[in-house]
């Protein structure tokens, strides 16, 4: 769907162009996004090298496993199906600090490894499980203490203070994350009273 949005806005965008008679601002504006895209690109990758290196560190020296035994009673409450020594749970520990650290990117392989070790544990292999329900809430709502890409953007563009967003980051992620635990307790406990429909 999203795809078929996209390519009625460029199409919308390139009649109107031609009926104004400035079709070349289309291939102007194409030219000058691609090159902003590639600029920017290149400018986060410090951060991103600086953050991902940060977090490979961090799981060398066993960060991990302590974050995820400070953790864990956070983890059983919103994973009680989940064993306590499950590799699962240091797969969402790490995505959880990614996702902490504004490193969505980061966070992505670590959410494709979770949900993998979820889905072993999960005994309607068609379904998805009440887990992975809640894995997935958390990590499109996880709370950002450290909105790193963003601030790195602000200071490409030449932000006077790029890290005034934190505050307000921290805010609106802790909202959304506080939601999105209510929002997949309350439908879990709807799933458990209907007898296990789809999640």
């Amino acid at each position: 769907m999203v795809n078929y949005i996209w390519l009625g806005m460029i199409l919308m965008g390139v009649v109107t162009a031609a009926w104004n008679g400035q079709i070349e601002v289309v291939t102007k504006a194409a030219l000058e996004g691609a090159q902003t895209a590639v600029t920017t690109a290149f400018s986060l990758i410090a951060i991103m090298a600086f953050w991902l290196g940060i977090m490979k560190i961090a799981e060398e020296a066993g960060l991990v496993r302590v974050l995820a035994f400070l953790v864990r009673p956070l983890i059983r409450l919103l994973f009680p199906s989940v064993p306590r020594d499950h590799p699962a749970v240091g797969a969402i520990v790490m995505n959880l600090s990614a996702n902490m650290l504004g490193l969505g990117n980061a966070a992505t392989p670590m959410g494709l490894i979770a949900m993998n070790e979820l889905q072993k544990l999960n005994s309607r292999p068609d379904t998805a499980s009440e887990a992975m329900c809640t894995f997935l809430a958390l990590n499109t709502a996880c709370i950002t203490v450290i909105p790193s890409t963003i601030i790195g953007i602000r200071a490409f563009y030449g932000s006077a203070d790029p890290a005034m967003v934190v505050g307000t980051t921290l805010f609106a992620t802790t909202c959304g994350m506080a939601a999105a635990i209510l929002a997949d307790q309350f439908f879990r406990r709807l799933y458990r009273l209907r007898g296990g429909g789809l999640c």
